[in-house]
């Protein structure tokens, strides 16, 4: 089977193209607190918050853009967070309208919650005519686009996972589906490792996965059509000691024997290995029944921040959708692939992303890619209802603090 985006592109496209609103005069557009005009009237400072380890790919995108615009952007400050710290963060400032967070990039989880409380400034479709690299997104990319309707920009995209990873010299034999996993769970208690989903890829990967491995009723409803998903989940609990409260704490504990198999994705199966943190030989398989639960990261605005910062930052959103600056998105295999739009081959990728790829990556996911289901995460409200349940009925007393 040909690996499909279960969403009509034309619907994406018409979203965030189509419908954007006509240019002010001058050529600025007009934003939810009035024009944002096409550049700052002077240079200012960008604070960013990443909460989804996003700099690792884009970093270089954005410094790129201030050496070559200071008259947009004067300097960057960045700070990192947790996803599940976003809200508070961003609320808090919004609630003493001081808002000091420009701009937030932010996996589905962050998205998601931000949504959820109405946090974020609409993008689209008013900037839609000034994002023209939109308009080029690979389906998959176009798909998670969907997902933050007018709230943010995908700037970039995986396939994802749910992938297991595991040392083959002490899982000679991996689990080929689900029941198979589980049976080596009972076998060897606290062997099988996945971090708390809201903070982690690979965990929200594996939750949203498994209704399709185990053929679950809908597996885009967590509440009413998860049945197997929660039972299962409910019966591998009981052969787990604790829940890592980040991935990378998963991929020192498979490297350390703590941990037998971890559930992890494309780019946490090659970064750590290109990192030394997991051993090179680490090897990766998928269950049966797999589909790709696909993933991506967010550029978002917080409500509050002035016209001036929001131009600077779409300007800065236009520089990082174009093919030169999208293939810093390869990395060291982080996000693997990376970039969110067409024509970025690896060939176009910085010299020391090229090696690190051509010695860790896997020559079976092109194959693995292209003949799997590609399927779309949960919608905002049903992402925050999984997350609510999974911290309420499955592994919340047990996350690691």
């Amino acid at each position: 089977m040909k690996g499909k985006v279960t969403l009509s592109l034309a619907a994406i496209i018409t979203l965030s193209l189509a419908a954007c609103s006509p240019p002010e005069s001058g050529g600025g557009t007009t934003g939810a607190d009035g024009p944002v005009p096409d550049k700052p009237t002077k240079a200012v400072t960008l604070n960013v918050l990443d909460v989804a380890g996003n700099l690792q790919l884009t970093q270089g995108m954005i410094d790129d853009f201030v050496a070559k615009n200071a008259d947009i952007v004067e300097k960057v400050t960045y700070t990192k967070a947790t996803a599940p710290e976003l809200v508070g963060k961003i609320k808090a400032q919004q609630d003493a309208n001081r808002v000091d967070i420009d701009l937030v990039l932010t996996g589905v989880d962050g998205l998601a919650a931000g949504i959820d409380q109405g946090l974020w400034l609409p993008l689209l479709p008013t900037h839609a005519s000034r994002l023209t690299g939109m308009a080029a997104y690979l389906p998959g990319a176009a798909a998670m686009q969907e997902l933050a309707g007018d709230n943010g920009v995908t700037v970039t995209y995986y396939p994802s996972g749910p992938l297991i990873e595991y040392l083959p010299g002490k899982v000679p034999n991996p689990p080929k589906n689900a029941q198979e996993l589980l049976d080596f769970a009972k076998a060897n208690p606290g062997a099988v490792q996945y971090a708390r989903p809201s903070n982690s890829g690979p965990g929200r990967t594996f939750l949203m996965g498994l209704p399709y491995l185990l053929g679950d009723s809908d597996p885009k409803d967590p509440e009413g059509g998860w049945d197997k998903t929660w039972a299962f989940l409910k019966e591998l609990d009981a052969q787990i000691t604790l829940y890592p409260s980040s991935t990378s704490e998963t991929m020192k504990n498979l490297a350390n024997g703590s941990a037998k198999i971890i559930l992890s994705t494309t780019g946490w199966d090659i970064n750590p290995r290109v990192l030394g943190t997991v051993p090179k030989e680490a090897k990766i398989g998928t269950l049966e029944g797999f589909h790709w639960v696909t993933d991506a990261h967010y550029a978002v605005v917080p409500k509050g921040v002035s016209t001036d910062k929001q131009a600077a930052v779409l300007s800065l959103l236009t520089w990082m959708l174009t093919p030169e600056q999208q293939a810093k998105a390869y990395d060291k295999g982080y996000f693997f692939p990376g970039p969110a739009i067409k024509g970025v081959p690896l060939t176009m990728a910085p010299q020391d992303s090229q090696q690190a790829i051509a010695e860790f990556g896997r020559p079976e996911y092109t194959d693995l890619i292209a003949n799997n289901p590609l399927e779309v995460p949960l919608d905002a409200k049903s992402l925050v209802a999984a997350f609510d349940r999974w911290d309420r009925e499955i592994g919340g007393s047990k996350v690691k603090k």
